[in-house]
């Protein structure tokens, strides 16, 4: 009579972090999807404890990036991946973040590439990206001020050399100086878990 002698089970377990980063994104009002090679009952136990409710299962790495450039007709599309399978379609998405620990295709396809393989980067990367943008914006404002004021003055020889000088120097010391303020952003979400 035929009896088991053994059973092996295989699957990947959940990074650590990864149900705190679907529900930073959410809260943030970024919807996950989850796009997978991996079965469909594997994808959809995966889904539910992530609380995501889009699946793409049995995905090839084609597949995968033809789904993101689908996807791409609905928003902005941000692919978070780390293997090799994963690179095609971290090229497609107009941010292609990649995890660090992961295969070099993929951080060479990606634009992102985070130095650790926290998933809880993934919405920090994202915050410090609005922030610089931001700060570039209120750059350019800035040397714009002083350029539309500076300029005509000087023209017109309102603006003594001297002063014109020290006023370039000022505007380039302001606007680096806001763009240093970055460097006292720190990720609360990340700090919070720790």
């Amino acid at each position: 009579e035929p009896r088991m002698l053994g059973l092996f089970a295989f699957g990947d377990t959940l990074k650590p972090g990864a149900l705190q980063a679907v529900q930073q994104l959410s809260a943030r009002h970024i919807s996950s999807h989850l796009l997978t090679g991996d079965n469909r009952g594997s994808a959809k136990v995966v889904a539910e404890a992530l609380g995501i409710t889009d699946v793409h299962a049995e995905v090839l790495p084609a597949d995968k990036a033809a789904t993101v450039t689908a996807l791409k007709k609905t928003g902005v599309v941000a692919m978070v991946g780390d293997g090799i399978n994963d690179a095609p379609a971290l090229a497609a998405a107009d941010i292609g973040i990649a995890m660090g620990g992961g295969t070099d295709v993929a951080m060479h396809a990606a634009g992102i590439t985070l130095m650790r393989g926290d998933p809880r980067l993934v919405p920090a990367a994202l915050d410090i990206s609005r922030k610089t943008y931001a700060k570039i914006r209120q750059n350019l404002f800035w040397a714009f001020v002083y350029n539309l004021v500076g300029i005509p003055l000087a023209a017109f020889g309102f603006l003594n050399p001297v002063l014109a000088g020290a006023a370039m120097a000022l505007s380039s010391v302001s606007v680096v100086s806001n763009a240093l303020l970055l460097k006292t952003w720190k990720p609360k979400d990340l700090e919070d878990n720790r």
